[in-house]
């Protein structure tokens, strides 16, 4: 429910500040490998059983997408919802 709700913030946030030249997108972060998910836990091969890559992502798979997204590469790319998840969502 949260994440239906902030969708639907990013799409009126990208309507309402799109005439300024300012973006706004989501991105949803899959199982990543940090301190408090670590991908060597007991709990991980199950995770990542319901990936698409079979892997954990790391964080600078979603620092990268944060990146292109706030660069010129993201100018024309507003109110959408990514997902970097290895394939969680596919």
């Amino acid at each position: 429910m949260s994440k239906s709700a902030l969708t639907g913030l990013t799409k009126g946030l990208a309507r309402d500040l799109g005439s300024r030249g300012i973006t706004a997108n989501l991105v949803h972060p899959g199982s990543t490998d940090t301190e408090m998910n670590p991908a060597d836990s007991p709990e991980a091969d199950g995770e990542r059983a319901f990936t698409s890559l079979g892997r954990y992502c790391d964080p600078a798979d979603i620092a990268a997408t944060v990146a292109h997204l706030a660069g010129p590469g993201g100018r024309n790319i507003t109110g959408a919802s990514i997902a970097v998840d290895a394939g969680t969502t596919a």
